[in-house]
């Protein structure tokens, strides 16, 4: 649980440790009252807007993917800062290969290979928003940073950092990939810098808007180009 920040309200009042009025000037101190807590918290908001395209290796094969805008503020510097994220969630189905009319003379180069993914993507299911609470704090390494979220029965990650390394919890149903020219070391060095200005730990949530549609399925070719958007 986040510990409150001690926000201090100054009321000044005049108290006299002597009787005497000549005496009055000299003694007088200053008591300090109302006292109250002060909670901050980092707010994430995964937004439907698509604002770019990054490459990723899934399953050996190098694949094109649609980033979203994700926002990242807080209640006490009221920074904003804007970062792209991956929001499908690909399982490779199956490879097929067009053969031209070369292919009969031994002539390979002109077949034709895609690959199908099936895209197991995270969407509100009710409202157009959903909101999430940190169900772990997060966990931060030398090159990475990870957040774990639940909302009922769902449990959702977000992580940054290299992925070389990165194996996706049993626990987790679905993730985000903050991505950028620095594999996400710019949304970590964010989040560090906010925790430092919060001083103590802060309470952290997520919100997901929910994308009008949403593809079932990515064919890409060789590249890994998308070749067609499959919508079930």
């Amino acid at each position: 649980m986040p510990l409150p920040e001690v926000k201090l309200t100054l009321r000044y009042e005049d108290r006299y440790l002597s009787e005497k009025w000549n005496d009055r000037e000299a003694d007088k101190v200053v008591v300090r009252t109302d006292t109250h807590f002060q909670k901050y918290t980092i707010s994430i908001l995964i937004s439907e807007e698509q604002i770019g395209r990054v490459q990723l290796k899934i399953d050996d094969h190098w694949v094109e993917l649609p980033t979203y805008k994700l926002t990242v503020t807080d209640n006490k510097t009221e920074e904003i800062k804007t970062f792209q994220v991956t929001r499908d969630f690909l399982t490779f189905k199956n490879e097929n290969t067009q053969k031209s009319i070369f292919s009969f003379f031994g002539i390979k180069r002109f077949d034709k290979t895609t690959f199908l993914y099936e895209n197991i993507a995270f969407e509100p299911e009710k409202d157009s928003i959903e909101s999430f609470e940190l169900s772990r704090y997060r966990k931060l390494s030398s090159d990475s940073l990870s957040y774990q979220f639940r909302s009922g029965d769902k449990n959702l990650l977000i992580y940054a950092g290299g992925l070389e390394n990165f194996v996706k919890p049993t626990d987790i149903d679905s993730y985000f990939i903050v991505v950028d020219k620095s594999e996400g070391q710019s949304f970590i060095g964010d989040i560090s810098y906010r925790e430092k200005m919060l001083k103590l730990t802060p309470k952290v949530t997520l919100q997901v808007v929910k994308r009008t549609k949403t593809a079932k399925e990515f064919s890409f070719d060789e590249k890994g180009k998308v070749q067609k958007l499959i919508y079930l």
